[in-house]
């Protein structure tokens, strides 16, 4: 079961929390439910971590945060869309919700914001999870990219069923059909009187990323002092020389790799996605 519980960002923002209340097997020396936190990326949102909340929350209390401008949470014009507004808001997620100290599991966009808590606040983070997020600057072409990339969305899609289509085969940026990407995507998409549109503003989140494409993220990766696991998808976005500099640079850094798969690790691939993190989490959380 899932249920709503809303957490208040930094400035005030409404923001979406959802946690899985099965109940847990485990607890700490303490009495507490070990708490995890899921983050996930870029454009995403909390329900796309339902496969992996979901067998977490036998043992953990999980809860999956909707970051600001995404899903049910606030998206305001004037709000700001940097990185310390995303740390700031899943710091505040982690002491108002009970959860430290918490593992932290990010995808992409989430990734980093969790390694930036991770930095931090070190007091507030047990283990941190890294999932398929370069440290290192993307820089100002790629920014264009996702710029002329959006131009090109058919909106408004006629059918969910359009949206699974054109994101998982006729999008010009895929090299070969993706029915995972497709559901990813119609995930984001709500109804409107026209047709179905992004629940997010396309421009609110090229503000979001360019408050990281344009820099590396190393130094902070080294003040990361938890135990650490860097996951990569055999040919998502981030590379395999890459992320095992990661692994040298983290303090407490592990890797672990998933074949058959690109960016969207978790999703597309479940099962896969739990063998690889399970065993970290049942070194790092089983009291």
């Amino acid at each position: 079961m899932m249920r709503r519980v809303d957490v208040t960002g930094f400035d005030g923002l409404r923001l979406a929390a959802w946690e899985f209340t099965d109940q847990p097997k485990e607890r700490t020396e303490t009495g507490r439910t070990p708490g995890v936190l899921l983050l996930h990326g870029l454009m995403g949102r909390a329900s796309h971590w339902t496969s992996t909340a979901r067998w977490m929350s036998g043992r953990h209390r999980a809860v999956a945060l909707d970051q600001r401008g995404h899903g049910r949470s606030d998206k305001p014009r004037e709000a700001p869309y940097t990185r310390e507004a995303y740390v700031s808001d899943a710091e505040a997620a982690v002491e108002q919700l009970g959860l430290a100290p918490v593992t932290l599991v990010g995808h992409a966009m989430g990734a980093l914001t969790a390694w930036q808590l991770a930095a931090k606040r070190p007091d507030l983070v047990g283990a941190l999870i890294i999932c398929d997020m370069r440290a290192s600057a993307l820089g100002a072409a790629s920014q264009r990219e996702w710029d002329d990339w959006f131009g090109t969305w058919p909106v408004p899609f006629a059918s969910l069923a359009d949206v699974r289509k054109w994101f998982g085969e006729d999008d010009p940026w895929l090299e070969r059909p993706n029915p995972g990407r497709g559901e990813f995507f119609a995930e984001v998409m709500t109804e409107r009187a026209d047709g179905w549109w992004p629940v997010f503003s396309r421009r609110q989140m090229l503000t979001s990323r360019a408050t990281w494409v344009h820099d590396a993220h190393w130094e902070e990766l080294a003040q990361v002092r938890c135990p650490t696991l860097v996951v990569r998808g055999l040919d998502g976005e981030l590379g395999r020389a890459e992320a095992q500099e990661m692994v040298r640079v983290l303090p407490r850094g592990q890797y672990a790799e998933v074949d058959d798969v690109g960016h969207l690790v978790h999703y597309a691939q479940p099962d896969a996605w739990r063998a690889a993190i399970e065993p970290f989490l049942d070194g790092a959380l089983t009291p």
